[in-house]
């Protein structure tokens, strides 16, 4: 029998399914001498058998499998925080990437780009859709709220907006690796099947890309430098460092730094055109 410290996965699923809101959840409250749901009646709500559960938490019930902890996080209505925290203590690791759709940007967040006065800053979604940018971003780049909502995936402008390749003086090389991270965050993310389109649209709009996609190059650069090249201004060089936005794991906050003194200069006086 495992000793009550060292059974840290039966101490979890206990203390969360004391948690539970009986009476919520349509159970009777009569004859109930502990808080929360029952043993049996969580084994039902995850269609498990009372017994294996009884012995999982008194931690001899072996390894439960990935979809049993997906019907016992769903059963004890875990967070994805404590979804995470319960495959960690059951099978010492995440679980499988899960899509999650939607694209909210909290005011919060908001206002941590806006409050980059200089700097231009934007986030974006796994399938490189700018869905909140600040005013310096609207400067340097383009005005996204110029923009229809389906034309600002930074992909598409990429390979179909050939004044875009203007403006990168290392534009092959910069395409390469873009739709190399772009691999890379679609797995991670688990977005596969939802960006079957977008990858097909880009493959019929662009040679380049297709070919590029077709090469199954995978990287991750989640900082670098940016050379962008301006009417009156010249080449701005920009280093970029990308975040991963808390508790969204489709979205990345993405900051632009001017890398030198004049590029700081630059972006100041696009700052003051109106």
């Amino acid at each position: 029998m495992t000793s009550q410290d060292d059974n840290q996965l039966g101490n979890y699923l206990r203390e969360r399914r004391q948690r539970l809101d009986a009476a919520k959840l349509g159970y009777t409250l009569l004859r109930r001498r502990t808080p929360g749901l029952r043993r049996e009646e969580v084994a039902v709500r995850a269609c498990v058998s009372t017994t294996w559960y009884t012995w999982l938490e008194q931690g001899r019930g072996g390894a439960p499998s990935e979809e049993v902890l997906e019907r016992l996080a769903r059963a004890l209505e875990l967070s994805a925080a404590e979804r995470d925290h319960l495959f960690l203590l059951a099978q010492n690791r995440l679980p499988g990437v899960t899509w999650q759709a939607g694209v909210d940007v909290s005011p919060s967040l908001q206002r941590v780009l806006d409050s980059m006065e200089n700097t231009p800053a934007l986030v974006k979604t796994a399938e490189w859709q700018v869905v909140a940018w600040n005013r310096a971003a609207t400067k340097v780049f383009v005005d996204y709220a110029e923009l229809p909502p389906a034309q600002r995936n930074i992909l598409l402008m990429m390979f179909r907006n050939e004044e875009m390749k203007k403006r990168l003086p290392d534009w092959h090389k910069v395409s390469r690796g873009m739709v190399a991270n772009f691999r890379a965050d679609v797995a991670r993310t688990g977005a596969s099947e939802h960006v079957r389109a977008l990858v097909e649209e880009l493959c019929e709009l662009s040679d380049t890309f297709r070919q590029l996609w077709q090469s199954q190059e995978v990287s991750q650069h989640g900082e670098g430098i940016k050379q962008l090249w301006l009417p009156d201004e010249g080449v701005l060089e920009l280093e970029y460092s990308t975040f991963a936005v808390e508790g969204k794991p489709g979205l990345s906050l993405v900051v632009f730094n001017p890398r030198q003194q004049h590029d700081r200069e630059c972006v100041a006086r696009l700052m003051a055109r109106p």
